[in-house]
């Protein structure tokens, strides 16, 4: 039999991911030593009293049944997050709950746009931030971020036909892969671009709480005018090692979120209630732990970037994110190529810097994945093959 699969299927491409995780897999039959910094998953694990609500949770049966909508302490907690975090306050009208961000972004557009209406997505950007919006027939244009302008986008230089044109705006700080985080400057004008073009925004702001060099981590609604023209997403991903459990929250602008969760009423039936009840002991619990945790990142941060820096790789230091954002070293110019070379001679795995568009080209991601002594074992391995000195 003959099968027949959409065009969208066809243009999706297998991920980078299933590549590197091909030839990792071969490395390790061979018996070699790995450092796996590719994937941001978190080493650390949940603080206990999550767990405890989860495991608790899950032992009554009648929290088995469909969720259908958000638990009201689960709000409650949100809010109260919310408030003590970032000072602000919302609305349960304004609160939604998401299986992660990754999913709130492949069917945000869904929400917000018809076939053939524009949104502008950062170029390097992760792959989703596109992928979300070509899935519903949108048109993707590609603002660019260069490392002369600390990676943050010229809104000016924005054609005015395209700010005319687009339905909403992805914004995302601290930046996955680019780990910088944005002044206050860049938001207010943000908030100014968004209503001079009725512009939408989305701000992704996963790791506001893994931010480095004394600053802190805020939230863009917290800008004046900033509830008006979007919303903003805040993941229990990597601020409470809550990855697996997928949970996430779309928070902002009453309208968005309300006409967003109708929409998410057609395909879905709500969030298992064992990881809402986790998530509920996650925001309305101690917060220590995660600034004891961002310090500790911080920490491996700069084991990684300053020992490249000593073998001769000029490698900055993260602002934030779990990632460092490093530029090739001399005398090589494809990422692809080198990530691969790079695992085959040291056993470090790596992301290309190109996966993230192309203006990530001459670039690859590190996630921070690994203890201290781990990253500084493969900070040796690296040394030890000879590419950083031999080019």
């Amino acid at each position: 039999m003959e099968f027949h699969f959409s065009k969208k299927a066809q243009s999706i491409e297998e991920g980078i991911f299933a590549v590197l995780n091909e030839k990792k897999n071969e490395l390790a039959k061979q018996g070699r030593k790995i450092y796996n910094l590719s994937v941001g998953t978190p080493d650390f694990r949940p603080p206990q009293h999550i767990i405890d609500a989860v495991a608790e949770a899950a032992g009554k049966p009648e929290n088995y049944k469909y969720a259908l909508v958000e638990l009201p302490e689960l709000l409650e907690a949100v809010q109260g997050f919310y408030r003590r975090r970032f000072d602000l306050t919302l609305d349960t009208s304004e609160i939604m709950a998401l299986y992660g961000s990754q999913e709130g972004m492949a069917h945000l557009a869904w929400a917000l746009c018809d076939p053939g209406d524009l949104v502008l997505v950062p170029n390097p950007g992760y792959p989703i931030f596109s992928i979300g919006p070509q899935l519903c027939d949108a048109e993707v244009w590609e603002y660019p971020l260069y490392a002369e302008n600390h990676f943050l986008p010229k809104l000016d230089e924005i054609p005015e036909e395209i700010a005319r044109r687009a339905r909403f705006m992805v914004v995302n700080y601290p930046g996955n892969p680019v780990c910088k985080v944005a002044p206050d400057s860049f938001y207010r004008e943000l908030v100014a671009f968004a209503k001079k073009y009725d512009v939408i925004i989305l701000h992704d702001n996963a790791y506001a709480d893994l931010v480095f060099g004394g600053r802190e981590g805020g939230s863009f609604l917290s800008y004046e005018g900033a509830m008006d023209v979007g919303i903003e997403f805040y993941s229990l991903s990597k601020t409470f090692n809550y990855t697996g459990a997928r949970m996430s929250f779309a928070v902002g602008n009453r309208e968005i979120i309300q006409t967003f969760k109708k929409l998410r009423t057609q395909f879905d039936y709500g969030i298992f209630l064992p990881v809402q009840y986790g998530a509920i002991a996650a925001l309305n619990g101690p917060f220590e732990g995660v600034k004891r945790q961002c310090e500790e990142y911080e920490v491996r941060n700069h084991t990684l970037c300053q020992g490249l820096r000593e073998i001769g790789w000029n490698v900055p230091d993260s602002e934030g994110t779990m990632f460092v954002w490093a530029p090739l070293p001399e005398g090589y110019t494809d990422s692809v190529q080198f990530c691969m070379e790079l695992m085959e001679r040291s056993g470090v795995i790596c992301v290309p810097g190109s996966s993230f568009g192309s203006l990530g080209e001459g670039y690859v991601r590190m996630a921070l994945v690994l203890p201290p002594e781990g990253l500084q074992e493969a900070v040796d391995s690296i040394r030890r093959s000879g590419m950083i000195t031999e080019k």
